[in-house]
């Protein structure tokens, strides 16, 4: 039975699933760490910019974060020390425009755009001379990471991935975003991303003719925007096609999703049956635990990050 009965209870002190989401965004201390950045230039001419800490001889863990992430989310660091800790080296890739500075092309990144994370496996296997072990997914980075496993079947060189807080259906998402404290999270998220629109777009001229402060739902952002820069019928067509639910029966690369059933991010029927599960992709589904959260511990303020434990497990084997 590919359904895992979660060991995750969440602290005393924090077990609303709003105060697991935001408690580690604004307490939480980052871990330092010695990063080595390297930029990859792509064939389209922009380019990429990746985050690598570790052991120089280690197992190769590619990270995906969520949206407008970057390796100063406040999850970032946390998994790597994990992930180094246990043996790994990690290479964080920042999606187009998350990196140090604007992409150059007037495409972005949204949740199904696996041909970068694709580009960067090939150029991980031919500057280091073997393909990642493993790879992680956040959020965004986990539709990402999911619909490109599928996609790839059992072609893919990895050997474990792992996915945290995935939102399965984007159009569960956008809907369940514009409701209750959940808008909290949609207004940070969209401003960020108008931002990031205004900074790019006053380096390069923008194809599109918009008022993008007017763009104040995810909805609206993703049809007049995501999917009018990316080639998609309109926002319906793209949370369709982007969507790694569907592509998650052709998984063949040995993966952990861990996902609270009560993420306020989507519904508890948005993620995937039992039966839609192949025999080697595990659901780990606990009540509580927020969006990228998963905080245990029993003592106010001493946070224990179940979901960074359970990476280094299952990297682990």
């Amino acid at each position: 039975m590919p359904l895992i009965n979660s060991a995750f209870r969440p602290a005393w002190w924090l077990r609303g699933d709003h105060a697991q989401t935001l408690w580690p965004a604004f307490f939480r201390r980052r871990r330092p760490l010695d990063i080595i950045w390297e930029r990859v230039e792509l064939d389209d001419g922009d380019f990429l910019d990746l985050a690598w800490s570790g052991p120089a001889d280690g197992p190769i863990v590619l990270f995906l974060h969520g949206l407008q992430g970057s390796i100063e989310s406040h999850y970032a660091t946390g998994f790597m020390h994990r992930l180094n800790a246990a043996g790994f080296r990690v290479c964080l890739m920042h999606f187009r425009g998350c990196g140090r500075e604007p992409n150059r092309l007037p495409i972005s990144y949204h949740s199904g755009k696996t041909d970068d994370p694709q580009a960067i496996l090939l150029h991980i296997q031919q500057t280091q001379g073997r393909a990642p072990y493993g790879a992680v997914g956040v959020s965004l980075g986990g539709n990402v990471l999911l619909k490109w496993l599928g996609e790839q079947g059992d072609q893919s060189p990895l050997r474990r991935a792992m996915a945290i807080s995935v939102p399965f259906r984007l159009e569960d998402c956008a809907r369940r975003l514009e409701h209750g404290l959940s808008r909290v999270y949609q207004h940070h998220l969209v401003r960020s991303l108008q931002v990031s629109y205004r900074r790019k777009f006053a380096r390069i001229a923008s194809p599109l003719d918009i008022d993008v402060g007017r763009l104040d739902t995810f909805r609206l952002f993703d049809d007049q925007v995501t999917a009018a820069l990316h080639g998609f019928d309109g926002v319906d067509d793209y949370y369709t096609r982007s969507s790694c639910r569907p592509f998650i029966p052709a998984i063949r690369v040995p993966t952990l999703i861990l996902h609270a059933r009560h993420d306020p991010f989507m519904y508890p029927d948005t993620t995937p049956q039992a039966d839609e599960l192949p025999a080697n992709v595990w659901l780990e589904i606990p009540e509580h635990g927020g969006h990228v959260g998963f905080i245990a511990g029993r003592i106010p303020g001493w946070a224990d990050y179940y979901a960074e434990r359970r990476v280094g497990e299952w990297m682990l084997g």
